[in-house]
């Protein structure tokens, strides 16, 4: 049951961060700024959020939080790498289809990546 109801908020804080994250992105690069800085900027929005309450109420036991500075050690070497993979796809598809083109495709690249980002969060970050 415990799987249901984290994947359950997962998801629900997932479209959260996404919603940040995303409209981050278009408008900082509708502002001028590069792909790349662009998404890191809504990347770096939507972790806050999202390492807050994933371990405020997704991966909390028993009502007790599941934060610190030994799980955000962790998340953010997850974040890290996510970030990056995401990074590059984002910038790709800036780079050969056209900023508005990287707009549409961000929402696909992190929810590709929601998927990975779940079983490590689960797994490594607030076990």
């Amino acid at each position: 049951m415990s799987l249901i109801r984290q994947g359950s908020s997962y998801l629900a804080i997932g479209l959260l961060q996404l919603a940040l994250d995303w409209a981050l992105f278009v408008g900082a690069t509708a502002l001028g700024v590069p792909a790349v800085p662009g998404n890191l900027i809504g990347r770096v929005g939507g972790m806050l959020l999202g390492f807050w309450l994933n371990g405020r109420y997704t991966f909390a036991e028993q009502g007790r939080q599941r934060l610190g500075w030994r799980r955000f050690a962790r998340f953010l070497a997850v974040w890290l790498l996510l970030t990056a993979i995401s990074t590059v796809l984002v910038a790709l598809v800036a780079t050969h289809l056209g900023l508005r083109n990287a707009w549409l495709a961000k929402p696909l690249v992190e929810a590709a990546l929601a998927a990975v980002s779940f079983v490590l969060l689960r797994h490594v970050v607030y076990r």
